[in-house]
């Protein structure tokens, strides 16, 4: 009989997790361009009740954001962090725990000093995506993403994200096959985060 010595250095697999990953401003905020103070941040209707239901569901919760204002020199990554903050904190508040936020402040074009260039972190990249799941091991097979710009989708594609939904709530898209779904209202969207676990 052969017989080997225990590998000590061995670790049993980690049991990948499902994400939602959300855009910010269009999904959790309205977006009225380069938002970087509270009173600017209007929380969209229904975005507790969607990630409270993913909560439920077991889903860890992202943001992904470009935020190349901070590239053109609107704001600056501390006044960005700021709001963050408060904004993780609202969450909270609501019951919900944000896992991470992502962002992206380059811009190849408009981008000043060391922020002009590209990025694969830049959303239609799938940078963030792929660094969330390699940080947080995420099954993305079986995650969700909610953007309301096609780019987001696009990410989220590039990355092998399960389900990506475009929110629009000013109109109904057509669906194209760059589109898995697409919603006018988020309280449609939370059935989906139910239909992707089965």
């Amino acid at each position: 009989m052969i017989t080997t010595a225990p590998n000590m250095n061995f670790r049993p697999m980690a049991i990948k997790r499902r994400a939602l990953f959300i855009d910010r401003d269009g999904v959790i905020n309205i977006d009225y361009g380069h938002v970087y103070r509270r009173e600017q941040f209007e929380f969209v209707e229904g975005i507790f009740d969607l990630c409270r239901k993913a909560i439920e569901l077991d889903y860890l919760i992202f943001v992904l954001t470009n935020q190349a204002g901070i590239g053109r020199g609107y704001y600056t990554e501390q006044q960005f962090h700021e709001l963050t903050d408060w904004m993780c904190g609202k969450f909270l508040a609501q019951g919900i725990k944000i896992e991470q936020v992502y962002f992206c402040p380059f811009h190849p074009q408009y981008g000043i000093g060391d922020y002009k260039q590209n990025s694969i972190f830049r959303k239609p990249g799938p940078g963030m995506i792929l660094e969330a799941a390699r940080a947080h091991e995420l099954d993305l097979a079986l995650s969700v993403l909610v953007g309301d710009k096609i780019s987001d989708i696009e990410a989220g594609i590039a990355a092998g994200v399960g389900c990506n939904i475009l929110y629009r709530p000013d109109r109904n898209e057509q669906i194209t096959p760059t589109i898995t779904i697409s919603v006018n209202n988020l309280r449609d969207a939370r059935s989906y985060l139910s239909e992707i676990t089965q």
